[in-house]
């Protein structure tokens, strides 16, 4: 946990994309520090507590970030059931706080992000044998050289890919199926309508503009993935945990994964790498 007696930490210089690890942030923290939550996150509750940031640009805080992050959090240790001491690349891994909710002394965690994120992480996270931190970018396939594949690979992208250009994102699902085989990676991605309105510039909150999303992918265009990429053996869509309100509705739930609407909204997929 950060140091209660440590100075406040000024965020305010971050921009674009990096700054979005702040809205993550504040929805995870709002939503841990719920007397009434299934999402425990003290971690990332001390680090909102600690980072002076204009967190009211992002409009009211929302379940959909912790949610998102109690899904990844399940396929990430169903895979370490798996593969007892393997690997998780944590690509664009921003103030994600994943490391320490798994609670696993074997795995083996490799943090890849922009220099600027990496030096605040370094400055507010504690130091950990297991966790190996690299400040590149997700797109210098350098930091693939680090990662030990001895005992298995999980590659979590989380909040990242839709910041990319299409083919890029596309690219780096196919190296890391080749690079890391009997691998798995999981990431999510917005609906093509969403995609445009960010690229035209949309204004969630005030004057606050979403960066560009230019690559979507649908629940359905992710099943095609396997034919489209070599060494993708499978992949798979991975729900959402049922959180409250609206969020807790099974009517919407199965709404949604009717067509239409099944292509137009968010997506989390998991792809099972060949070999």
């Amino acid at each position: 946990m950060p140091d209660d007696r440590r100075k406040r930490v000024d965020a305010t210089t971050l921009t674009g994309v990096p700054a979005t690890m702040m809205w993550t942030l504040r929805n995870r923290a709002v939503e841990a520090a719920r007397p009434d939550t299934a999402f425990a996150d003290p971690l990332a509750v001390g680090l909102y507590e600690t980072l002076d940031y204009p967190y009211e640009n992002f409009g009211k805080p929302s379940q959909s970030h912790a949610l998102r992050a109690q899904a990844f959090d399940v396929e990430i240790r169903a895979f370490l059931a798996g593969h007892p001491g393997g690997t998780v690349v944590a690509l664009g891994e921003g103030l994600q706080t994943s490391y320490w909710r798994m609670g696993d002394p074997d795995v083996r965690w490799l943090s890849i992000d922009l220099p600027e994120v990496v030096a605040l992480r370094r400055q507010l996270l504690p130091d950990e044998p297991n966790v190996t931190t690299l400040a590149v970018s997700a797109l210098d396939r350098s930091w693939m050289d680090h990662v030990d594949t001895g005992r298995g690979v999980f590659v979590s992208a989380e909040g990242l890919l839709m910041y990319l250009p299409p083919d890029e994102s596309l690219s780096l699902i196919g190296e890391c199926a080749r690079r890391f085989p009997g691998g798995r990676m999981m990431f999510d991605s917005v609906p093509k309508w969403f995609s445009r309105k960010t690229q035209k510039g949309l204004r969630i909150h005030g004057d606050y503009t979403v960066p560009p999303m230019p690559f979507h992918l649908s629940a359905g265009e992710a099943a095609e993935l396997p034919a489209r990429i070599p060494d993708v053996a499978f992949t798979r869509e991975v729900a959402l945990p049922l959180g409250r309100g609206l969020w807790g509705s099974a009517f919407l739930r199965r709404l949604s994964d009717l067509r239409p609407l099944r292509d137009s909204r968010p997506t989390l997929t998991l792809c099972g790498f060949a070999g």
